[in-house]
């Protein structure tokens, strides 16, 4: 049977072989404004970009995108502002999705893994083929830096929207590209230029390169097949952890080995070149700020450069391009030292990830100008004609607990995105889910780009933190509350900033917001104010009927309350005893009075448990401050709420409630020295031990992978292994004993 099912859309409606699905939904599109192409907005009507960039020629009248989610739904978005129709591809993961149901025809590619469908090049072709698209778009990843991907559409006679099969091959390949980078005249990193071996020949390389050493994969990128290697043994784990996520990820297990640059800034260039030898690089890019070698935020422009190394590098990466004839968008990364000296580090050949920031501080659309390149267009402005305003930065929003560092998956039951306020379109939000949508453990958990834009650096930061207080996600964990941290951190404001940034800010892990001082007060007062909101509902009932909104509320509703506030989050902060008064009746005006704090009027519109608490302080008469919470969940004595991107578990009881509560035992704690669990949904990749096996502290036990990262885990103690309860292939849920130790 072929496993390749086309759907068309016409009129609005889906059509398939054996069924209909009427397309019911209006889904959000973005549109640029007219003073700024790239500065775009939501709009609920189905809306496509007003403006193009560049000469009215015709380009394909359909290209299909060899990828998924947000990056699948960006270059619709593009395509469909050119006139050009879209086919997507989607395995059985993905056949409800957001890029399958904007797309004018979607086709099935295979089942979830990712060597079956998005890797799977012959079903791809027939994808092709089977719909007529004349070019291909890989967006980022699975195939994007695939030269035999290429190879295969030239012979085809289709477009790749990318750079040639050589140039590609060159470049995406980390060692040859070292040795062509050298020969460009492009600063490089001292290391061994050619393939490792084995675990001894990766030794012998480090020792003679110095410690400490950086392990890639010579294929591929965005963190995988990465490790620092500090001494002998950190090379023996990390060539085999690296191996295994390069082939994993790339189908390319071969790694290089350089010497790792302490305390860098990674700062990247993007280039933008034509068939006809122009080729352009544009502002910088840092991407500093990264977890495990993987970006969290970036911003452009850079805080660090001056004028003299931005051309610099600039004029490096351009000749880097020219040196190997390399056309379309790609990307050229450097370390940056503290003195400014720049080391090529990589170079990217495909669209990335964060292009988004450089098309809000250019207002050039990068997709539309590499499928302008690809149809043999020449490039419709010259170096003197790129120039920046204002600064844009992009927050990546994950579905991963923050504090473990592990990927989440589940279905998006409530999923809202910031919206700009102003006409500005000072936010932007590349995403290709909707709420409904499924986060799989298949695939990449990101949820969203997240980018704001401001005239000045501190007006892009502050836009960034109110977009991530009010952006809600309910189904999955997120990492918004590191993001927020990072974001509002004062060293971050000013700047100072490297790649080791998390380890130097978080050195025991992050925990989420640390709630003291003024954020203390804020947290207590609006827990407060959500209580006597929630308790006067409960009082609007009279004979069965709701009166809150007829204005004659209950006689017996109260209008103070003498409460006991916990907060609940990693350490229990000790009950604090808050007085509460409305002063208000008609309005929703309420005095919070805690020890040792000043007296705060709040104010807030809520719609009772809705999501978005905006609220209006003003704290002692003197000082006006607005923030933006978010009610989470009823609890059986509170309430969850979201504050400052964390999750903080309110428990209120009445005076009385606190008296009992002192009697209450503690529950004891579970105790899990006596097991090895699996710390995420994932699929072990491989099994150290055997029952009866004598393992050491720290002695390997096995290797789980989800999402295309692996992590080892390892015996916490001396003991003896009584059980094994999975084998290599087996699929694991998040907290599932992977083996039993014994007393």
């Amino acid at each position: 049977m072929n496993i390749l099912t086309a759907r068309v859309r016409v009129a609005g409606t889906w059509f398939s072989a054996n069924s209909v699905i009427i397309n019911q939904k209006n889904f959000a599109f973005y549109r640029p404004s007219i003073v700024h192409p790239t500065r775009y907005f939501h709009s609920s009507l189905t809306t496509y970009y007003a403006n193009i960039q560049g000469p009215p020629q015709s380009t394909f009248d359909k290209i299909l995108i060899a990828n998924r989610g947000e990056i699948a739904v960006r270059v619709i978005r593009t395509a469909k502002k050119m006139g050009i129709k879209t086919v997507a591809i989607y395995s059985d993961a993905d056949a409800r999705s957001l890029h399958v149901e904007m797309a004018d025809e979607a086709v099935h590619v295979g089942p979830p893994p990712t060597n079956q469908s998005y890797l799977n090049i012959p079903n791809i072709l027939q994808a092709i083929k089977s719909t007529g698209a004349q070019a291909v778009h890989p967006g980022y990843g699975f195939l994007s830096e695939n030269s035999h991907f290429v190879k295969s559409l030239n012979e085809a006679g289709i477009v790749f929207i990318g750079p040639g099969e050589s140039a590609m091959a060159d470049l995406g390949d980390k060692i040859r590209s070292k040795i062509i980078a050298k020969q460009s005249g492009v600063n490089t990193i001292p290391g061994f230029d050619g393939v490792v071996r084995d675990n001894d020949h990766a030794l012998e390389i480090a020792r003679s390169v110095g410690y400490p050493v950086m392990l890639k994969a010579s294929a591929g990128g965005g963190g995988k097949g990465m490790r620092i290697a500090w001494n002998d043994q950190d090379v023996i784990d990390g060539f085999k952890i690296a191996s295994q996520e390069s082939l994993s990820s790339f189908g390319d297990s071969r790694l290089l080995i350089e010497r790792y640059i302490d305390n860098p800034r990674h700062i990247e260039i993007q280039v933008l070149a034509d068939k006809f030898g122009n080729v352009l690089y544009f502002p910088e890019r840092e991407c500093s700020i990264q977890r495990r070698n993987q970006k969290v935020i970036e911003e452009a422009p850079s805080t660090f450069l001056d004028p003299a190394t931005r051309k610099a590098m600039g004029e490096q990466a351009a000749s880097l391009a020219r040196h190997v004839g390399y056309v379309s968008a790609g990307t050229v990364e450097f370390l940056v030292d503290p003195q400014r000296n720049f080391y090529f580090l990589e170079m990217n050949t495909r669209l990335q990830v964060e292009h988004p920031i450089t098309e809000y501080i250019t207002g050039i659309d990068l997709v539309e100008q590499m499928i302008r390149i690809a149809a043999d267009q020449k490039l419709s402005m010259t170096q003197e004609d790129i120039k920046f305003r204002g600064w844009a930065f992009e927050s990546r929003v994950y579905a991963e607990d923050s504090e473990k560092y592990l990927p989440s998956i589940g279905r998006l039951s409530k999923y809202i995105e910031p919206q700009s306020s102003t006409d500005k379109h000072e936010v932007r939000c590349d995403s290709g889910i909707v709420e409904g949508s499924e986060i799989s453990i298949y695939y990449d958990p990101l949820i969203c780009k997240l980018s704001t834009y401001g005239e000045t650096r501190d007006e892009a930061i502050n836009i960034m933190l109110k977009a991530l207080d009010s952006y809600v996600i309910k189904g999955v964990t997120h990492n918004i509350p590191l993001l927020r941290e990072v974001i509002s951190s004062r060293r971050f404001r000013s700047g100072n900033i490297s790649t080791k940034f998390l380890a130097e800010e978080y050195p025991g892990g992050f925990k989420g917001h640390v709630v003291k001082d003024e954020s203390l007060h804020e947290l207590i007062s609006i827990s407060a104010f959500v209580h006597a909101k929630r308790d006067l509902r409960n009082w609007s009932w009279i004979d069965g009927k709701e009166t809150l909104f007829r204005g004659d509320l209950n006689k017996n509703a109260p209008s103070k309350w003498d409460l006991w506030i916990t907060i609940n989050k990693n350490k229990v902060i000790e009950p604090i005893n808050v007085k509460v008064e409305k002063k208000n009746m008609s309005e929703e005006e309420f005095e919070i009075l805690i020890p040792n704090h000043p007296k705060t009027i709040i104010s807030a519109k809520w719609p009772l448990e809705s999501p978005l608490i905006n609220a209006f302080l003003l704290i002692d008469n003197q000082e006006n401050k607005t923030l933006i919470a978010q009610y989470v969940d009823p609890l059986p004595i509170g309430f969850r709420l979201q504050y400052a991107g964390t999750k903080f578990d309110i428990t209120v009881h009445t005076q009385r409630q606190h008296e009992l509560s002192q009697h209450m035992i503690e529950k004891p704690k579970q105790d899990l020295s006596k097991v090895i669990l699996s710390p995420m949904p994932g699929s072990v990749v491989s099994v150290a031990v055997e029952a009866g096996d004598m393992v050491a502290e720290g002695t390997e036990i096995a290797v789980v992978e989800a999402m295309k990262m692996q992590n080892i885990l390892r015996a916490s103690r001396a003991s003896k292994v009584k059980k094994v309860n999975v084998k290599p292939g087996d699929a694991v849920a998040a907290e599932e004993v992977i083996v039993e130790l014994e007393d």
